[in-house]
């Protein structure tokens, strides 16, 4: 039990010193099953931009749970996401990306359960590639998508940025 008491104000340090995600905003969300009490299951959108990267906005969509444990933030949501990636203006790379670095992420449960993108810098082919899936504390799920962004000149803009030629 003393262990306990030593990890989780431990977790809690780490996940604060991590620095902020990305914050998204809700494009919209259709419902998928009525729930007589309780808000609907729903499928919702929601876009965010990438913090090191101008230029550059995703959407992505997932599975809400309804009813009175969604209502209550006591269901888990399924693991279930997709994601769509796209360049909206000028890229420029305000600093240096590193691989798996985490942009986007959300709770999907009470306790331990995130949904997360993450981002990677293929430079042999000049593209971001963002990448979406849900984790766990202990075990996560394979499910996944995938998006990517070849960076190229916007209106005769070239890309900019640490890592670009």
């Amino acid at each position: 039990m003393r262990r306990l008491g030593l990890f989780l104000p431990g977790l809690t340090a780490l996940m604060l010193a991590a620095g902020p995600p990305a914050q998204a905003a809700e494009v919209g969300c259709v419902s998928t099953v009525w729930k007589m009490v309780g808000p609907d299951h729903k499928i919702c959108v929601d876009a965010f931009e990438d913090p090191k990267v101008d230029g550059v906005v995703c959407h992505v969509s997932r599975a809400r749970t309804g009813g009175i444990s969604g209502a209550l933030g006591l269901a888990e949501d399924t693991s279930d996401a997709a994601i769509a990636c796209r360049q909206v203006g000028p890229i420029t790379i305000k600093e240096e990306l590193e691989d798996g670095e985490q942009v986007f992420s959300e709770r999907r449960s009470i306790m331990f359960k995130r949904l997360q993108v993450v981002r990677f810098h293929d430079r042999p082919h000049n593209t971001l590639v963002y990448l979406v899936y849900s984790d766990k504390l202990v075990e996560g799920s394979p499910k996944n998508s995938l998006s990517t962004v070849p960076v190229m000149p916007w209106g005769g803009t070239p890309a900019q940025g640490p890592g670009l030629e």
